[in-house]
């Protein structure tokens, strides 16, 4: 059973063995329905031939979903404290993730973006009264802590203001919102960083991985469904599928192989850029899932989108996510795992596959890409293995 209620203080970044909490699983677990919500309205978009006037939408709300719940595991991983009012206030924020999932059709379908931002709004207030707590009750941390919630109050007010624009709302004000949320952190500690735990943000990052990829997995099982009762099993529905989950499983393996703890550890001021950088590793992901579902549909002849676009809608994600991989973790680490110019042969020959699936298939497509995927994992793993027996010194590559 949880503390009643105890005293609000900093974490210690060299605690042993730290990791996600029970309430932090089940925090994640809310975070489902949403992401599930964005990647099916984005899979409906591209079987309708209009992938990109869904992207931006698509993009507004991954944003608010992947800010708000990065915002909480930053604020966890330095101030955990699981008493009852802790609790509670993770529970106001859960309530808060469920209402902006439940105003995710509504942003794609008619560009309302209330229940959104009302759901962001619960969220960020269940989050400034955690930073007020963290202010009163740390005084090495006070000054941080209530800029922290200073900023966070200032910048939803910009979102609430936003709403009265309604569908006339101009994109660049969304632009400046999101950048003056992102502003806020760097702000925030100027007056002093706050304790968290580098391998503790790993795990959480790591654990949201699985997530994203997870509904990955969903969406193209809904996709298999579609094309099952609409034509039956095929040996394209076979192929894609098959290829769909190596795609899935490589880049799983790919994700886990780079040391982010330790060089969250050693890095600590540069952690901002990896951070940041995984809201593009996250969102492909969760378009992964769209564009596998489309694939696995058009087995089927369930859509009517040409296949180039098909094709596109799976390679483009997997290509952003391998560059970004590289990108987010170069800067944390001396050495990294995964050669850059296997990262950039790999993105080059998944960027070029979909030219070619007019004449070998959305299938022929998608497993070309697999096997790019693999052949990366294995000059990885190769790799691995002549530099762990050369040393120490011989492990990865110069970022």
């Amino acid at each position: 059973m949880p503390r009643l209620i105890t005293r609000m203080t900093a974490r210690d970044t060299r605690e042993e063995h730290r990791a996600s909490s029970p309430l932090e699983l089940l925090f994640d677990l809310t975070f489902v329905v949403a992401i599930a919500l964005v990647a099916a309205q984005l899979a409906h978009g591209i079987a309708a031939g209009h992938a990109l006037e869904e992207l931006g939408p698509y993009l507004m709300v991954f944003f608010a979903i992947w800010w708000a719940w990065m915002n909480f595991t930053w604020f966890a991983s330095a101030y955990d404290t699981d008493d009852v009012p802790y609790r509670v206030l993770v529970l106001l924020q859960m309530g808060g993730v469920l209402v902006l999932a439940a105003g995710v059709p509504s942003a794609f379908e008619e560009q309302d973006f209330t229940a959104v931002t009302v759901g962001y709004l619960i969220m960020r207030v269940g989050l400034v009264a955690l930073w007020i707590r963290a202010g009163i009750q740390h005084p090495a941390g006070r000054a941080t802590a209530f800029r922290y919630a200073a900023g966070i109050t200032v910048v939803q007010a910009m979102w609430v203001t936003r709403l009265s624009f309604g569908e006339a709302a101009p994109w660049w004000l969304f632009l400046v919102c999101a950048l003056a949320d992102l502003s806020v952190p760097l702000w925030a500690e100027r007056t002093g960083t706050t304790a968290w735990h580098p391998h503790h943000i790993a795990e959480r990052y790591g654990l949201f991985t699985i997530i994203v990829l997870g509904e990955s997995v969903l969406a193209a099982t809904t996709g298999v469904q579609a094309s099952l009762a609409g034509g039956g099993l095929s040996l394209d529905l076979v192929a894609i599928a098959v290829s769909g989950l190596v795609v899935l499983f490589a880049l799983w393996w790919l994700y886990f192989s780079e040391p982010a703890g330790d060089g969250l550890e050693e890095h600590r001021d540069l952690s901002y850029l990896w951070g940041y950088g995984h809201f593009a590793i996250f969102a492909a992901l969760g378009a992964l899932g769209a564009g596998l579902e489309v694939a696995v549909e058009s087995a089927g002849h369930h859509v009517d989108v040409d296949s180039t676009v098909v094709a596109y809608a799976v390679a483009i994600p997997v290509a952003v996510f391998l560059v970004v991989l590289w990108a987010a973790h170069a800067p944390i680490v001396e050495k990294v795992v995964i050669h850059p110019l296997g990262i950039a042969l790999a993105a080059a020959a998944v960027l070029l596959l979909p030219l070619a699936a007019d004449a070998i298939g959305i299938a022929g497509a998608l497993a070309g890409i697999a096997i790019a995927l693999v052949v990366l994992l294995a000059v990885t793993l190769l790799g691995q293995r002549e530099r762990a027996e050369a040393g120490p010194a011989g492990v990865g590559w110069e970022a």
